[in-house]
């Protein structure tokens, strides 16, 4: 498994308060290429299958909303130990603990609308690209 690549997505609310190119300038800041990127915007049904790993939680139907009211800005990045570098520069899910200069801390309202997301491991970042850039040779 290739460990020098990350999926990425800008979140509904990253993209109405305007802040896409203040977040990706932070990544490329940070050494990430941008290896493939696109404005899309979630169905019910993409963003049911996306987060499928949590339809059982009491959250799931607010987070399917949310995660379909508004265009997002999908992304696969590149950059040495890829998957644990943007884990950080992204900071904790609670903006309130998110390290200082986290994208989190920076960009996000709350838990519920925390900017962006990040793959969790190596794995995950392959499935969570190939959703989202399938048919495209990325991994």
């Amino acid at each position: 498994m290739r460990t020098d690549r990350t999926f990425t997505m800008l979140k509904p609310d990253s993209v109405e308060k305007g802040n896409v190119g203040p977040i990706l300038e932070k990544i490329t800041s940070a050494g990430f290429r941008i290896a493939a990127m696109k404005l899309t915007q979630m169905t019910v049904a993409d963003a049911q299958a996306f987060y499928a790993i949590h339809k059982e939680r009491p959250f799931f139907g607010e987070l399917v909303q949310y995660m379909t009211r508004g265009p997002i800005v999908a992304a696969i990045l590149e950059k040495e130990n890829a998957v644990e570098d943007f884990r950080t520069l992204i900071g904790a899910t609670n903006p309130e603990e998110a390290a200082e200069g986290t994208i989190r801390k920076l960009y996000a309202a709350s838990i519920g609308e925390n900017a962006v997301h990040g793959s969790d491991s190596d794995e995950n970042a392959e499935i969570e690209s190939q959703f989202h850039f399938a048919g495209r040779e990325i991994f």
